[in-house]
Parts: C-alpha cells; sequence; structure tokens
C-alpha cells in the first residue's frame, strides 16, 4: 500500500511541476522587460483609456499598456532590452490629447 501511494505522488508532483513550467515559459510577465508608471491628468471615461492607449502601443518596444481611469494612472511594459523616455512618453500623451504629470 505504501509503495503505491510513493508512486502516485511522485505522478503528482511531476505533474504539477510540469504544470507549472509550461505557465513560467509562457507567462508574459516572466519574460517582460521594464514597466513603467505614468500619472496622466484628464482620463475620465473608456474612450479616453482608448485614446492614450492607442498612442502609447505605438511606441516601438511597448509589449503592453494598462490605463485605469479612476486613479489617471498608466502602467506601460517594455520588450526586453528596449528603453522608453520621458520625451517620448510626454509626446504620445500628448498627441492623445492628455498631460504627462509623472514619469517612473
Amino acid at each position: 500500500m505504501e509503495r503505491k501511494y510513493k508512486f502516485r505522488h511522485s505522478i503528482v508532483a511531476g505533474c504539477v511541476s510540469f504544470v507549472i513550467g509550461i505557465l513560467l515559459v509562457f507567462s508574459p510577465q516572466v519574460w517582460a522587460g521594464q514597466s513603467h508608471w505614468l500619472k496622466v491628468d484628464g482620463l475620465a471615461c473608456p474612450y479616453c483609456a482608448y485614446g492614450i492607449e492607442k498612442q502609447l502601443k505605438a511606441i516601438p518596444g511597448v509589449t503592453s499598456v494598462s490605463v485605469s481611469v479612476k486613479t489617471g494612472t498608466v502602467t506601460v511594459t517594455m520588450r526586453e532590452g528596449t528603453k522608453l523616455t520621458r520625451a517620448r512618453v510626454s509626446q504620445a500623451v500628448r498627441d492623445a490629447g492628455f498631460t504627462l504629470r509623472s514619469f517612473r
């Protein structure tokens, strides 16, 4: 009985390890580059969020953009090895019709 339990336990442990490995390999956060936090004035609705997201995603190297209308913040994640400058972000935010207040 004990031998059967150990065999099942090792199969379950192997399956769990395999699934965790697959999740790590295919998780975008594992391979993501640097993230930047922006404070933007004027974000008031989902249409505003769409406009700024569209402008920021057009910047080469941007892999994701997350906008919070409620807090007026935007998180921009860059591809590994690419950089995002304040000047480039400021221009994209201005092109979308908003004002950049903070860039970290």
